[in-house]
């Protein structure tokens, strides 16, 4: 296997000790990225959070510091995330403020109605069936609750790693969607308030929608 779609493969479900190192890096790599979109969220201080596809846990230790009384969920359904995630947030887990479990975007695991807030960060671009998988992250939204998605790579971006990105597309299943595509994706879910954020000179993306109000 072509050693860009190998690495992949390890970013879409990370696995064994490579899958180990793999997570590592991402918690470092993404943390600014990360920091910048979260910057576009509001949180209330007793928000119910979910952070689909959480990966080695970064971005839910970030969610649980912005908001010390929030009550933060992970998801992800590589078991090696899973574990390596809970390492990281062992504090917060044991104290009842953090919980992760292994499952799939495309049939989450929680009731409906259920986050303030849900975050995908570097991850829905793996996602099987993006407009199913996006209106199952509306359903566990509560009304008025709100969708952030961040990403290092869009489809159109002038960086090395997007057009590398694109050209292996076909190789590694991602779908990389322009800015518009997105706000579309978004929008045909049933979002409304849709944004779009972009640092082109990084190939950043930050996207919000909130679920209409009752």
């Amino acid at each position: 296997m072509p050693a860009a779609p190998a690495r992949a493969s390890q970013c879409r479900k990370p696995k064994g000790w490579l899958g180990r190192i793999v997570l590592r890096n991402m918690n470092s790599r993404h943390s600014r990225l990360t920091d910048w979109g979260l910057g576009f969220a509001v949180i209330g201080a007793q928000s119910t959070i979910l952070d689909v596809g959480c990966g080695g846990g970064r971005a839910i230790s970030k969610l649980a510091a912005k908001a010390p009384g929030a009550k933060v969920h992970g998801l992800d359904h590589s078991p090696e995330s899973v574990a390596v995630a809970r390492r990281l947030n062992a504090t917060a887990i044991q104290a009842g403020r953090v919980e992760i479990r292994e499952g799939c975007v495309s049939q989450l695991p929680y009731a409906t109605g259920k986050f303030d807030l849900v975050t995908a960060v570097e991850t829905h671009f793996f996602w099987p069936d993006l407009p199913n998988d996006v209106g199952e992250i509306v359903r566990v939204l509560s009304p008025g609750g709100t969708f952030l998605l961040i990403a290092e790579i869009y489809a159109g971006a002038n960086t090395t790693t997007a057009k590398l990105c694109e050209k292996y597309a076909p190789l590694t299943g991602m779908t990389l969607l322009t800015p518009g595509g997105h706000r579309g994706l978004l929008e045909a879910a049933g979002l409304q308030d849709v944004q779009i954020a972009t640092v082109p000179k990084r190939g950043w993306i930050c996207c919000t929608g909130k679920k209409p109000a009752a």
